[in-house]
């Protein structure tokens, strides 16, 4: 298994670079083909009074506003990606529906890895929705700390694991990372004592499975005191063991409720300091 389609999700100039040259480090690992994808969300209209009919200045102003930043993408993804050997396309969608749109989804789910950035909050202008692609997408999206500007090697890897179907997903999705890794560590907090299954042996059969496909892989089992968020105590382990790619699921409520990550991988998305790759 292999990431032969990498799409890059270039949602604005501030990002674009970053994004494009993470997705060619990754597309030159895998030898993969990679894909830029740009979506600009038609605005609301104003209205002329009194028969409320759209004002064409309004209409072209954002016309242009939405043509002028898609050719600035476009430029951007196009100049990065300009070596022998490396082959890449450019997608550009203009909708109302934005990252939403179907004709976007249909190209999100025919790719590998979606590689996406962090939220930065300095900039308010950050408009793909992640948690569609995550959540319609099916396939697993690689978010990049908004601070991490130059692409490194993965060497060191941690799984966050708890059993559940959404790390499974997530764990299976990595494999490539995992393989390619140096090191993988398995870390489950405070894992539930079962019938059949004592804490101290929680992660041992998923640990074996990955060690069978040539991982390199630990399995640390971490029982938190004081009431330890769970979010904190991975963090502490990305920190204490210069991690490059936390690998978990993604949880989060149901999309007819509220389109929210859940409490674990909120936090840790709002505080992310290494390469994440989420899966549902």
């Amino acid at each position: 298994m292999a990431y032969k389609t990498i799409l890059a999700v270039l949602d604005t100039p501030q990002n674009a670079t970053q994004i494009t040259d993470f997705g060619i480090a990754l597309a030159e690992q895998f030898s993969a083909h990679l894909v830029g994808v740009h979506a600009e969300t038609l605005a609301a209209v104003p209205l002329i009074a009194p028969m409320e009919i759209p004002d064409p200045a309004a209409v072209q102003v954002l016309q242009e506003v939405a043509q002028k930043e898609t050719a600035e993408v476009e430029r951007i993804f196009r100049e990065r990606t300009a070596k022998e050997g490396l082959s890449t396309e450019c997608r550009s969608f203009i909708s109302s529906a934005g990252y939403g749109s179907v004709s976007v989804m249909e190209t999100v789910r025919s790719s590998d890895l979606i590689v996406a950035s962090q939220s930065d909050p300095a900039h308010a202008d950050h408009r793909a929705d992640l948690e569609t692609f995550l959540f319609e997408s099916g396939r697993p999206m690689l978010l990049v700390p908004y601070t991490m500007k130059t692409p490194q090697p993965i060497r060191r890897v941690l799984v966050a694991w708890n059993g559940s179907r959404e790390a499974t997903r997530a764990t299976f999705d990595s494999l490539p990372f995992l393989k390619a890794a140096e090191a993988v560590e398995i870390l489950l907090i405070d894992p539930p004592e079962r019938n059949d299954q004592t804490p101290e042996l929680a992660g041992t059969e998923i640990a074996a499975t990955l060690a069978r496909h040539g991982v390199k892989v630990t399995l640390t089992t971490q029982e938190t005191s004081g009431g330890l968020p769970a979010a904190a105590a991975i963090e502490n382990r990305l920190a204490d063991n210069s991690i490059d790619l936390l690998v978990m699921g993604g949880y989060g409520h149901s999309r007819w409720w509220e389109m929210l990550f859940g409490g674990v991988t909120r936090s840790l998305l709002d505080s992310m300091t290494a390469l994440t790759l989420l899966s549902r």
